[in-house]
């Protein structure tokens, strides 16, 4: 926190720094917080306040938690067969989407009640892998990991979603080998332009969402590469084996990016074990510890969210 000059009583900078959305941590950073109950592990997203949201990868359930307290319960527990992967709160319309990964689906829930509002069947399963989610431009959007399409869901003003389209995606974004391409998505706050993660190509591209056309993003080339969070021009890119996040700061034009810091397993103590997802508190970040280390689908007994200083 920025050093305050003249004499401001501690309740008013309590109070502004409620009002910016800096988390004043209740226990020093870094520290994790365990998924207890939860299986496998791989989405995390931000919701109101210092609120968070994780996903079981295999098991679907949402887990609902508190990034400063570090309390967590299981807030919802969806049908048989689900996966829970990229995760992104809509808090204007109350909405939280959720990427279906292996089942090829995409569902969206009552942010309020854990209740299903809409479930997409975007893709046939194995040949479809939905990873990542972003709402931005009164849209939310889907990566999938082995075909180059975009899955869009439209979200009315009333909190309705709409009927579900396909973007193909061109150009270097949109190139297919075996294992996992389109990976990590992120957006500019109107949706003009998409950003995503290609993991096999261990790089970041821009995506045009009415054409999908992509371009390369110059110097973002980042080894295994999973997901990211775009905010203020910056980047935070999630490398899952290599056990850390690189920050890139973004040209205004989004072509180029350049390294500000990388939050190695030095700076956190160890507590990174392959992090797959990464979400933004006020000065934290939180990001999920999916334990890929331990084999496909992992194996660990327990599974823990990270955070760590901004």
């Amino acid at each position: 926190m920025a050093r305050l000059v003249g004499a401001i009583s501690i309740a008013a900078i309590l109070a502004s720094a409620l009002v910016s959305g800096t988390v004043l941590a209740a226990r020093p950073l870094p520290h994790t917080i365990t998924l207890t109950g939860a299986t496998s592990a791989e989405g995390i997203a931000s919701g109101a306040g210092t609120t968070f949201y994780a996903g079981d990868l295999f098991q679907g359930d949402i887990f609902r938690g508190d990034i400063r307290t570090g309390a967590v319960t299981k807030f919802i527990d969806p049908p048989p067969g689900r996966n829970a992967l990229g995760l992104r709160v809509d808090l204007e319309h109350g909405l939280l989407f959720v990427a279906g990964g292996f089942t090829g689906q995409g569902y969206v829930y009552d942010l309020r009640t854990g209740a299903d509002v809409a479930s997409f069947q975007f893709g046939t399963p194995p040949g479809s892998i939905v990873n990542d989610v972003i709402v931005a431009g009164g849209a939310a959007w889907f990566t999938d990991s082995v075909q180059p399409h975009l899955y869009r869901v439209p979200i009315n003003d009333d909190g309705t979603v709409g009927t579900a389209s396909t973007l193909v995606v061109s150009g270097p974004a949109g190139e297919v080998t075996p294992g996992f391409n389109l990976n990590g998505i992120a957006a500019t706050p109107d949706g003009s332009t998409l950003i995503v993660a290609h993991s096999n190509n261990a790089t970041i591209y821009t995506v045009n969402p009415t054409t999908g056309a992509s371009a390369a993003i110059a110097g973002a080339d980042l080894l295994n590469i999973d997901g990211i969070l775009f905010e203020a021009g910056r980047v935070w890119a999630v490398q899952n084996f290599s056990n850390q996040i690189t920050e890139l700061r973004l040209s205004g034009d989004l072509s180029s990016a350049t390294v500000q810091r990388v939050i190695t397993n030095d700076d956190v103590d160890g507590a990174f074990v392959t992090p797959t997802t990464v979400a933004r508190f006020g000065n934290a970040l939180g990001a999920v510890n999916a334990k890929f280390i331990t084999g496909f689908p992992p194996t660990a007994t327990t599974y823990e969210v990270v955070v760590v200083e901004r």
